[in-house]
This record gives structure tokens, sequence and C-alpha cells, in this order.
């Protein structure tokens, strides 16, 4: 029987038995010390949750940061609050799926699901992967122009040769591979400190900017904005990802080893988050700060964005660092992206490609809309591009989150790790929050006005 099997991991409750591990090439291959100090061992486990983070610092943040801060103030700071909040509850369920199980989401889903469902379940992942690389690859293009003045198209292809990188660390090891992400972390993390420095933003609106309005629910612009930045912040493959990922430590498969895994697996993704908080915080309010307060609500364009930086806060290096971090954004991306397609392909499909191949075909699918979008509509289109990438984003949470909040629930799956009751109630609502503001959008998008407006009007809302 595989992974998944044994006393302290139930199986008797999946529809398959595990076929293989998740990730095999790195599974179990990085050392937790069994007696050492609180920090050594917190030491071994860090890694995975920035893995995690950088999905929600990528540049489909950027665009939808841009949008609210610019247009809105510091409005939408609380969507910011919000959704990282629900992406440390969900981070924690992949955390304890990954551990209590032997299965990433993945795996989980193929084990459960008949398979019409689990391909259903693929096609949607795979199109919400695209949809992220889609963002990592304009990202990367427009840093490009901006730094080197490279056109976007050719800026687009050249995100290919980021295969060459990844295949490289995956090889060295995969700590290596963490290394280059914590550092990207830090140089945007850094880039944007000295912006916040530059823009000196209002502490009081900022702070009021935390607080959740009724104004974002009634105003249908701010709501589609509020869906994006949801959509950017909690990554439905970023699921699939950390429950995976957590399996790279070797630590005992006892009860006790894994309540400890959790436990040090769940900090990790929590400190990671909140880093990546400030980071999309610190974008909304640098938008507010140099634009929506100096008269420019319309900067949703990253190159726009760029432009008026340096003139509005008067320093000549604030364009620049901007175009760093969206770079270092935009690369970072690319390397998580690569695993969870792989963890993807392999955990629901039991299909296994040369890693090399299916980067290839992961980036080809979101290189060949970019260049034909930028080529037909001209760049001033990457920005509704990436927006709407975001949306597409969110609307497949709620095929990611259910499935989560289902198998963690079930103490026949999980055991002595399922979801207590405060968790499941928490979890759920963050799930029907998902689903019905998807729906919300997609009512909104499709629905004629004629229909809407009475509808809303007897909820007492406006469109």
């Amino acid at each position: 029987m595989g992974t998944g099997s044994g006393p302290e991991s139930p199986d008797m409750a999946w529809r398959r038995e595990a076929a293989a591990v998740s990730l095999p090439e790195v599974h179990r291959s990085i050392f937790v010390p069994n007696k050492a100090p609180f920090w050594r061992k917190m030491m071994a486990f860090a890694g995975p949750g920035f893995l995690v983070a950088v999905g929600y610092m990528d540049p489909g943040n950027w665009a939808t940061d841009l949008a609210g801060g610019s247009k809105f103030g510091y409005t939408l700071l609380s969507v910011i609050l919000i959704s990282n909040l629900m992406a440390i509850l969900l981070q924690h369920l992949c955390v304890k799926l990954g551990v209590a199980t032997g299965r990433d989401l993945a795996q989980a889903c193929r084990d459960h699901y008949p398979t019409p469902v689990v391909w259903g379940l693929w096609f949607l992942c795979e199109l919400a992967i695209a949809a992220c690389d889609l963002a990592e690859v304009i990202g990367s293009a427009i840093g490009l122009q901006l730094l080197f003045g490279i056109p976007l198209v050719w800026g687009c292809i050249i995100t290919c040769l980021d295969v060459l990188a990844v295949l490289y660390l995956q090889n060295k090891g995969f700590r290596y591979i963490e290394a280059l992400v914590l550092t990207l972390i830090l140089t945007i993390g850094g880039c944007f400190v000295a912006e916040l420095f530059f823009a000196k933003p209002s502490l009081t609106g900022v702070l009021l900017g935390f607080v959740p309005s009724t104004e974002i629910l009634k105003n249908q612009e701010m709501l589609y904005v509020s869906i994006g930045i949801l959509g950017a912040t909690v990554m439905p493959h970023n699921l699939y990802l950390h429950s995976s990922i957590v399996q790279t430590r070797n630590f005992e498969r006892t009860n006790e080893g894994k309540r400890e895994a959790v436990r040090f697996a769940t900090i990790d993704s929590t400190a990671a988050l909140m880093f990546a908080l400030f980071i999309n915080g610190g974008i909304l309010v640098l938008a507010a700060a140099a634009f929506h307060f100096n008269g420019h609500n319309e900067v949703a364009e990253i190159q726009d964005a760029f432009q008026l930086l340096s003139p509005t806060l008067g320093v000549g290096v604030a364009s620049t660092l901007f175009a760093v971090a969206l770079l270092a954004s935009g690369q970072n991306a690319t390397l998580t992206g690569t695993l969870a397609g792989q963890i993807v392909m392999e955990g629901l499909l039991n299909f296994r490609l040369k890693p090399w191949l299916r980067r290839l075909i992961t980036r080809a699918i979101a290189i060949v809309p970019a260049v034909v979008v930028i080529g037909m509509y001209g760049e001033s289109s990457t920005t509704s591009l990436l927006i709407a990438s975001q949306v597409v984003l969110s609307m497949q949470l709620g095929f990611a989150v259910w499935p989560l909040m289902r198998f963690t629930g079930e103490k026949a799956k999980m055991g002595e790790f399922a979801n207590p009751l405060w968790i499941k109630i928490l979890g759920w609502s963050t799930a029907i929050i998902i689903i019905v503001l998807n729906l919300k959008l997609l009512f909104d998008t499709f629905v004629p006005e004629s229909i809407r407006r009475p509808f809303y009007a007897f909820f007492g809302l406006s469109i």
C-alpha cells in the first residue's frame, strides 16, 4: 500500500490506494533532526511557506493592487487583509493534508473522486496555472521592457529561458530552489520598503483602510477589482503545491512527529504569508499615496505607474526600484508554477512528463495568447490581460477549496488530524464566500442589466 496507508494515516476511506509519492525526486530529501532546539527544527521546516508565498505576490497582484489603490485609495486594503487571512487558513489545511495522509491535494482528489470528476478538476486546474503563468510572462516581459527597453513580445519569448534555471536548481537540490526564492522575495521587500519611505503614506488612512466597508459590495467596479485581488491572493494551484512540498521534509511518520511537522510548517507558511501581505498592501498603499491622492485616479497600467512614480515622488530611483521588484516577482513565480504544474498532472492523472517538456508546454500556453493579444491590440492591453487572468484564477478557487475542506474534515481520511468544529466553520465560511463572490461576478458579467437592476433593488443594492 502507498504512503498514505498505515495506522497513523487511515486509507480505508479512499476509492484508490496511493499510487506514488508526491514529487518523488525530492520527497523526504531534507533532514529534520529528531531532538534539537526549537530554532534548529524551525530552520529545517522553513522554506515551503515562502515558495507558496511567491504566488501571493506575483505580477497579477500588481495590476489589481495598482488599480485598487489608484482608483479607491486605501479602501481595498481590507480585501487584501481578509484574503491573506483566508490564505493562512487554507495553507494550514494543505499542510495537514500532506502530512497526515502522505498525499498532495491532487493525489487526494484522484484517490477519492471518480475518473470524470478527476479529469474535470485537472482541466480547471491547468486553466488556472495557465492564467497564473500568463501573469508571470507579462510581468517579467514588462520588467525587462522597463529596465532594458526590450519590446514586450520579445520579452515574453525570453521568459522561456527560465526553464533551464528551474531544471538546474531542481537537480542541485530543493534547498537551492528555496534559497533563490527567498533571495528574490527579500529583493522585492527591500524595493518596497524604499518606495513606501519615499511615498510617505498617511498612517491613519492606511489603518482605516484595513476596516471592511460595505461600499465594496455595492460598487460594481470596486467589487470586480476586489474579486481580482482575491484571485491574485488565494491561488488554487498553491493549495496543490503546498500539500506536496511540505512532504520534502523527512520528519518522523508517527502521530507525534506529524503533529510537530504540522506545527512548524504552519509557522513557516504563516510568517511567509504575512510578508506577502506586506508586499501586496505595500503596492496598494504606494498606488494610493503616489497616484490617488495626487489626482491620478486611473493608473492601472504598470507602465504608467513606472513612468509616474519618479516624477510624482520626486525621487529618480523610485521607478527603477519598481521595475526591479516587478522583474524579481515575475521570475520568482515561474519557479513555483513549474512545480505546481508537475504536481497537478502527476497527482490527478498519474501521468509523468519530463520536467523540461512539462515546463515548455505550460509556458507555451501562456506565451501564445500574450503574444497574440499584444500583437493585435498593442502593449496597452497587457494590464487588462493581467487583471482578467486573476479573475480566471478566482473562478477556479472553489474547485480546489471544496475538496480540501472535505478531505481535511473527514476523520476516516485524516485520523486525529481531522478539522475540529471551529476550523470547519471558518473553512466552509471561506469556501462559501469565495464561491458566492465568483457567482456574483458571473451573474454581473453575463446577465443583462435589465434583469440585474430589479434583482439587486430587491436586496437594497445598486449596480
